[in-house]
């Protein structure tokens, strides 16, 4: 059942939350179905059974309750930080992102642009794939092209039931012909509605929640739809964005990055390889027996040490690698430790390109 791998909030006057994840202990499995919960203190709570203990608080009376799904934008981190460890060390794989959730905060530079954020800017993606990621998350936006709107795009989605509208602007950065290859990212607004029309309002009056997941959506775009999230994109001949493409394999990671990485603190000590690896603020540091190597944790792209050279792994469509992962993403996570598992053990590897830039 989805509802025993997600974490839910009951209450009336104040929230609490707890995890239906596993039957109480010594009872039988029809009695159990009434629901067991796990707090993160690791307390338990019987929820839906009519009467609760959540915490210890002696609240009763729960199908008079509330119950919410439970978002880390709404707690406190040390509560964020209890969570994730109760589902990573309980084996609980969620169905999408929840105790791992991205919460994007606004920041004293947007405070001061006031009505725009240029925290996503700048970025050059695949026009081609941003399109159709952009209509798969319910996007509204156009075809980029020498036609209908032109080569600029301003691409919107309702949040919050209709109530709030956030616009993402991109424009055409490369032209192959008649299409449009490359788009460079531009600023992300937030609307509210007034009537049947739409008001421009600062940054600082969007909802918290509104904000955070309105973001989340564009910093995946931009993850996923980057060429620097492509392996070969250097061995292409290219030189126009090659320095962005260069300065993105070390860039500071965005929430998305942050996220991966405290879900690999996790996760990294409960594998085999956990001696050879080594987490620092952007990278998976991996010691192999031939050379060092610099994971990045945003892009996913490799560093060989000494000397910063960019070693290109194209991923395999099979999933060799596997490690319990606390929650389904972009696949980004399942990519980094893939390739930390085929480096570890570099003198393993039978694949003679890979072979050839390991040897330089």
């Amino acid at each position: 059942m989805l509802t025993r791998s997600l974490i839910w909030q009951t209450g009336r006057d104040g929230w609490t939350a707890f995890l239906c994840d596993e039957p109480h202990p010594g009872r039988d499995d029809a009695a159990a179905s009434d629901g067991y919960a796990v707090a993160p203190e690791g307390e338990a709570a019987e929820v839906g059974g009519g009467e609760a203990e959540v915490s210890g608080d002696g609240v009763s009376d729960v199908c008079e309750r509330m119950v919410r799904l439970w978002h880390p934008g709404r707690v406190s981190l040390a509560e964020v930080s209890a969570w994730r460890e109760v589902v990573t060390g309980r084996g609980v794989r969620q169905p999408f992102k929840q105790a791992f959730r991205e919460v994007y905060l606004l920041t004293p530079a947007e405070g001061r642009t006031g009505l725009y954020s240029n925290r996503f800017a700048a970025h050059i993606v695949e026009h081609r794939r941003l399109y159709a990621l952009l209509k798969e998350r319910g996007w509204q936006t156009n075809w980029l092209g020498a036609f209908r709107k032109g080569f600029d795009a301003e691409a919107t989605k309702e949040l919050a039931e209709g109530a709030w509208r956030i616009e993402f602007r991109y424009e055409t950065a490369v032209v192959d012909g008649y299409e449009v290859t490359l788009a460079a990212t531009d600023q992300v607004r937030f609307d509210r509605r007034a009537g049947r029309a739409w008001r421009r309002v600062a940054l600082a009056e969007v909802p918290p929640l509104v904000f955070s997941e309105g973001m989340r959506d564009v910093d995946l775009f931009v993850a996923i739809t980057s060429i620097a999230a492509d392996p070969g994109w250097s061995d292409r001949g290219e030189e126009r964005h090659r320095d962005y493409w260069s300065d993105m394999s070390s860039a500071p990671l965005p929430p998305s990055g942050e996220v991966r990485r405290d879900a690999l603190a996790r996760v990294l000590p409960r594998t085999a390889i956990a001696d050879r690896c080594t987490l620092t603020d952007r990278f998976l540091i991996v010691q192999g027996d031939l050379r060092t190597y610099k994971i990045h944790l945003g892009s996913a792209n490799i560093l060989m040490e000494p000397g910063d050279v960019y070693l290109c792994i194209v991923p395999s469509r099979r999933g060799d690698t596997k490690v319990f992962l606390p929650f389904e993403e972009d696949g980004r996570l399942a990519l980094v430790l893939s390739k930390a598992f085929l480096l570890a053990r570099d003198t393993r590897i039978k694949d003679k390109s890979i072979l050839k830039q390991i040897h330089g």
